[in-house]
């Protein structure tokens, strides 16, 4: 099947996905989902790594790899580079996220390709940036959490640093590739020429901790973990209502005035113990135990109303099962449907924005490694006995 746009707002463009894992897929799944034609390389099936997420049948590489088309190529051979090289002529952009020094060996590095594609945006994501001390470090999210900052400010106070628990560098660095791909588009409109961007895991970690490096970089004041309350704004973090667990968001000295009329707390506002952000930052372990037991008379679902309608942020804590009952989720249509041929129907969450003229949609689900070789080959202008006898010779 040739490719089905999963939206008209950039079914002009076609990306080649060299990537693998988590970060790279995810910078082409946000461009596949917008409609550009997404092939993504492999190695042939009998040459693979471990480069898949919990198999291909898996619900995370179906959920990563929707809305592309799949070829697979041998890259040790000869035939298979110089195949990819005549993908690539057709190609606008290319993301890889190999070790800095492969694409270069291989000669498809940006210097090389741009010689001959002068519009080509080349994408390269790293664990650490393509020079410096550590460009050859092996990456991988964990280790970026920890060493951007993220890690020591998550977690209860004296527990010792914490992980996240999604792949949080991974995600943000494909995104920001993805974002730096369409900038580059964009610019490109202008000038007519391509360029390469480069983004690691740890530049986005590092930009991801966001307030927290302005309190360094500005103040001089290293954060320290804060577990579940907001380090600067209090109270602000989970309280314990009487059947369970709930966040509140207090920001401010007028909502602070709301949130304690609301709890039946009135007096606190002149209490000298927490009447300014000062004095509750000094204090906010007494004032933290002093919610929880007014809170405690009455069920979440009961002051979350309150509270919202009061004009003070407060919400449930969900885990994903519950996430996909709220009726704001299921109003805002996350949740999209997809039918694969060999696993059948899935659901996956679609684009967490909404284009109202060009939307977003699934139109295929994660393909089968290779399962449009032929195809794509074809496209290229190969004749059906060429494509037979590459693949005899295993270049796909």
């Amino acid at each position: 099947m040739p490719h089905v746009p999963a939206s008209s707002a950039l079914a002009r463009f076609r990306v080649i996905d060299l990537t693998q894992v988590r970060a790279g897929p995810t910078a082409c799944r946000q461009l596949a989902d917008w409609g550009a034609d997404v092939i993504q390389v492999q190695m042939p099936e009998h040459m693979r790594g471990d480069d898949t997420l919990g198999g291909q049948d898996g619900s995370d590489y179906q959920y990563t790899h929707r809305n592309k088309r799949s070829v697979t190529l041998n890259l040790k051979e000869p035939e298979g580079i110089a195949a990819l090289k005549k993908l690539i002529g057709t190609a606008d952009v290319v993301v890889e996220n190999f070790r800095p020094d492969v694409k270069f060996r291989l000669g498809i590095d940006y210097e090389t390709l741009a010689k001959d594609h002068p519009r080509l945006v080349y994408a390269s994501i790293s664990g650490f940036g393509q020079t410096g001390p550590l460009a050859e470090r092996p990456g991988f999210d964990q280790i970026a959490q920890g060493m951007g900052g993220l890690m020591s400010v998550t977690g209860l106070p004296g527990q010792g640093p914490v992980r996240v628990g999604i792949p949080i560098a991974d995600l943000c660095a494909g995104i920001f590739a993805a974002q730096g791909i369409l900038v580059a588009l964009l610019e490109r409109e202008s000038s007519g020429k391509g360029q390469w961007l480069h983004t690691s895991l740890l530049e986005a970690m590092v930009y991801m901790m966001d307030f927290q490096t302005a309190r360094w970089l500005v103040d001089g004041e290293v954060a320290q973990q804060a577990g579940n309350f907001h380090p600067t704004s209090i109270p602000t973090g989970v309280y314990k209502a009487r059947d369970g667990y709930m966040n509140i968001a207090v920001f401010g000295s007028k909502i602070w005035e709301r949130f304690c009329r609301t709890l039946g707390a009135p007096e606190w506002i002149g209490d000298p113990r927490f009447h300014d952000k000062a004095s509750r930052s000094v204090n906010r372990d007494a004032l933290n135990a002093a919610i929880n037991e007014r809170l405690a008379h009455q069920d979440r679902d009961h002051w979350i109303e309150r509270f919202n309608q009061d004009g003070v942020a407060c919400g449930h804590i969900n885990d994903m099962s519950e996430v996909f009952e709220e009726p704001q989720v299921q109003h805002l249509g996350m949740v999209q449907g997809v039918v694969s041929a060999r696993l059948g129907p899935q659901r996956h969450v679609g684009q967490p924005m909404t284009l109202e003229r060009t939307p977003s949609k699934l139109v295929r689900a994660a393909p089968k490694r290779g399962e449009h070789t032929e195809e794509v080959l074809a496209e290229l202008g190969l004749a059906p006995a060429d494509i037979a006898q590459m693949k005899s010779r295993g270049v796909f």
